[in-house]
């Protein structure tokens, strides 16, 4: 099994000072192999925490990353489970499925992960999987009237089969839901070899993390 953070549109220090307490004493390192980020980290230190947590880090270009060093977007392989990541501006209209399903089938991937809108969704849809991780750390968006509700996923990995945990700062505690997506594998075609693509390809961290549901968040590598 893998276990990989989805996270994203942290905005800091322009529109949050910092992720919530309570989500950092989570994330700690030493239980993520990988983590793929939507994007808007928009500073260097926060970018840094992340390698802390993994060192297998992957983050995609926000509306307001500042780096060129992200790719708009990238693809994950934990075979047999394709991953596309991309921050969800490019998605028009914002956050509908029909136009993130058109990208999913550009992408060839099974699981997209987009942000953006900084509020969380994981949903089965045309076979596919859409999983939005919302914004860490709840940061204002012009999207919505009211406030966002801090979120991150974790993605459990095994095999055909993704389990999802949905982790929400809901009035000061955190909430936990999990959600699954089973891809149909056909078993007379060889699986492909585990990797991460964006404008390089390197190979995917692979060690576990423990049998039952998470309560805390280890475990590629990028530039700033």
């Amino acid at each position: 099994m893998v276990l990989v953070l989805i996270i994203g549109d942290l905005h800091i220090p322009h529109r949050a000072h910092d992720l919530p307490a309570k989500f950092r004493k989570l994330l700690v390192p030493g239980k993520i192999q990988q983590i793929l980020c939507t994007g808007n980290v928009c500073d260097r230190e926060t970018y840094e925490y992340l390698r802390t947590i993994a060192s297998d880090v992957c983050v995609v270009r926000g509306d307001y990353d500042e780096s060129a060093s992200f790719p708009p977007s990238a693809t994950v392989v934990h075979a047999p489970i394709r991953i596309g990541i991309m921050h969800g501006h490019q998605c028009v209209p914002t956050g509908d499925l029909d136009a993130l399903s058109a990208l999913a089938r550009q992408m060839d991937v099974d699981v997209l992960i987009s942000g953006h809108t900084h509020t969380f969704q994981a949903i089965e849809y045309g076979g596919r999987f859409f999983v939005n991780p919302g914004s860490a750390t709840g940061a204002w968006t012009g999207l919505r009237n009211s406030d966002p509700v801090p979120s991150f996923a974790l993605m459990d990995i095994q095999g055909a089969v993704v389990v999802t945990y949905v982790y929400q700062l809901v009035e000061g505690e955190v909430r936990v839901d999990k959600i699954e997506y089973r891809k149909e594998v056909d078993a007379s075609k060889p699986a492909a070899a585990p990797l991460t693509q964006s404008n390089s390809t390197y190979s995917s961290a692979s060690s576990g993390f423990g049998q039952s549901a998470p309560t805390s968040p280890q475990a590629t590598q990028g530039v700033w």
